[in-house]
């Protein structure tokens, strides 16, 4: 396939711009320095290039596996599309990275081939990352180069920083990663227990924090929805209905999750009025993507809705985790829950069915319920 100068011109802008807004944002991460704040220097930017060059790696090792595999299947496909967020406080300057197959895929296996190679390329650089990263810690005094607030507290500061009166009285964002299994087994096994960051503070360690979000997007691409990878992969190994069967099933428990405690019945009455139908229509337009008639797909929504405000009312305090809510948005509106069937359906050797269950487990330890939990509060004035 031809790659004209006007698309590399177009695919390496993206990648460029996406390369310096996650190295601004490492460099505030890691480091607390923002490209905002006086005196932001050429030595900050390169500080964050820690953060954003293992990052990038994993994702683009990502998206060429895909791409070199649709190649080989002489599929017609685009390069990388790179994602750049602006570099706002508190994001991590991307929001991924994408390829568009403007080819038709008429094989199952290919569909299988293209869907796995992306997600197991980038899982094996991301478990390069983390071994590094957990086998090279700094010191735990290493925290105290960047906080040195809490050097008066040594190294028991988790007993008192993390307070709600300690982040009451001195303001900023308290940030906590929601670790995975494969995480929890790099602490346990592979790094030094005294050297392991507090949960608060993996973000300062930047390819420990690199790696970590790597996971979140591998296992959010190997959800077994639609034509994300994991899609893909579920419909090689089921076939149509196995697939349709599945997707149906993890989307609707994807959405409950997310949406469960959205909606806190302790909230003002007026104030309920108009969140209720607000959010029932939410869950109405997201379960669309299941391509039901409209009268049932609002008999799940307000059923979804009922059951989700009587765990509310009945364990107070219950939350999923509303950072998913866009995403099973974008799904269920533009992505689409069903996959396509192919024109050739042969089955899948063994080879391919171990690979397919492989991923499936890879997903299974690379996903983190609650990848992100930030809170942010204003120091208290004297």
């Amino acid at each position: 396939m031809r790659i004209t100068p006007k698309q590399i011109l177009i695919h390496t802008s993206l990648f460029v711009v996406t390369f310096i807004t996650t190295t601004l944002a490492g460099s505030e991460w890691t480091y607390g320095k923002s490209v905002f704040m006086p005196g932001y220097s050429w030595a900050d930017f390169y500080s964050g290039m820690s953060y954003s060059i293992p990052f990038l790696l994993i994702l683009t090792v990502h998206e060429f596996g895909h791409y070199f595999t649709a190649i080989h299947y002489k599929v017609k496909t685009t390069l990388p599309y790179f994602i750049p967020l602006p570099p706002i406080p508190l994001t991590i300057g991307t929001m991924g990275a994408l390829i568009r197959l403007k080819g038709k895929v008429t094989s199952k296996q290919h569909h299988f081939d293209i869907g796995i190679a992306g997600p197991l390329a980038g899982f094996a650089v991301a478990l390069g990352v983390l071994w590094y990263g957990f086998t090279h810690l700094p010191p735990p005094e290493y925290i105290f180069q960047i906080h040195p607030e809490y050097e008066q507290y040594g190294l028991a500061y988790a007993n008192f920083v993390y307070q709600p009166q300690y982040l009451a009285q001195n303001g900023g964002a308290d940030v906590m990663i929601g670790k995975n299994l494969l995480f929890i087994f790099f602490e346990k096994f592979i790094a030094d227990p005294a050297r392991v960051p507090n949960i608060h503070e993996i973000f300062h360690y930047p390819f420990l924090f690199a790696g970590f979000l790597s996971l979140v997007f591998t296992s959010i691409n190997l959800l077994p929805i639609g034509q994300l990878d994991g899609g893909h992969v579920i419909y090689g190994l089921l076939g149509f209905k196995g697939h349709r069967k599945v997707a149906s099933v993890t989307f609707v428990l994807f959405l409950f999750y997310a949406g469960l405690g959205y909606i806190n019945p302790g909230d003002p009455a007026d104030s309920l009025m108009w969140e209720i139908p607000l959010f029932i229509g939410f869950l109405y337009f997201c379960l669309t993507g299941l391509g039901l008639p409209w009268k049932d797909t609002l008999m799940y929504a307000l059923s979804m809705f009922a059951i989700q405000y009587l765990l509310t009312t009945l364990i107070p305090g219950i939350q999923g985790y509303p950072g998913w809510l866009l995403f099973v948005f974008i799904i269920g509106r533009f992505i689409g829950v069903q996959h396509p069937p192919s024109e050739i359906e042969e089955p899948l050797n063994t080879e391919r069915v171990a690979l397919g269950w492989f991923a499936l487990f890879v997903f299974v330890i690379c996903f983190a319920p609650n990848p992100l939990e930030m809170v942010i509060t204003g120091a208290s004035q004297p």
